[in-house]
């Protein structure tokens, strides 16, 4: 066994008040995120993403978040991939944002669904055309014989849209992930941390402060 036990350290860098902090999320999060973002981090819009499976196991991955406002956070796909499988039988997820350099993370979990077609086409279409041709090369999550079949099939699609626009795939867009809960966690001097929650209710926000 490898024992991680003696890595320690003090988390000092804020705190979080329930009576000071925003009376809404969305609005909490978008001043954590521009903060975060003022520290010119390699990634500021990376997140981890939970999906659960037809059996009830959990999957995670990192995605990259593309929108946020009052209504929830975007982020795209293809729809045929495992996490698009297990959203189509269960569209409720959780987001998960770790901003180590402010010791804070934010997690979200709510109910998804895709965004419209046109949305999609609008992003889709912004992407560098190597990344859209991407889109329609790899059958994301499928069985993959080796690196030089992919590599072929990008080939051949890059030919095949040579001379016009790559259009957008039925099977590739966005999903928007309204929030029900969110906890924004603060670390803090001897592992008493700041933890705030807002649960919906209705139209409204219940915050509230946790243990940690």
């Amino acid at each position: 066994m490898v024992n991680l036990g003696d890595i320690r350290r003090q988390y000092t860098q804020g705190r979080l008040d329930e009576n000071t902090s925003a009376s809404d999320p969305m609005t909490q999060f978008h001043a954590w995120f521009e903060q975060y973002r003022g520290t010119n981090p390699l990634e500021p819009t990376i997140m981890t993403v939970a999906s659960v499976d037809a059996s009830g196991q959990p999957w995670q991955r990192v995605l990259l978040l593309k929108a946020y406002d009052e209504r929830g956070f975007v982020f795209f796909t293809n729809f045929e991939s495992n996490k698009g499988q297990h959203f189509a039988l269960n569209p409720k997820a959780s987001l998960h944002f770790f901003w180590m350099n402010l010791e804070r993370q934010v997690q979200v979990q709510g109910t998804l669904e895709k965004i419209s077609r046109e949305e999609a086409a609008e992003y889709f279409h912004s992407r560098p055309r190597e990344s859209q041709l991407g889109a329609w090369a790899s059958a994301q999550s499928r069985p993959l014989p080796d690196r030089a079949t992919l590599e072929q099939r990008f080939a051949e699609v890059s030919a095949q849209y040579e001379d016009g626009e790559v259009p957008l795939p039925d099977y590739w867009g966005g999903y928007r992930l309204s929030p029900q809960r969110v906890e924004f966690w603060q670390g803090g001097e001897h592992r008493l941390h700041d933890r705030v929650e807002y649960t919906a209710d209705g139209d409204a926000w219940l915050k509230q402060r946790l243990n940690p």
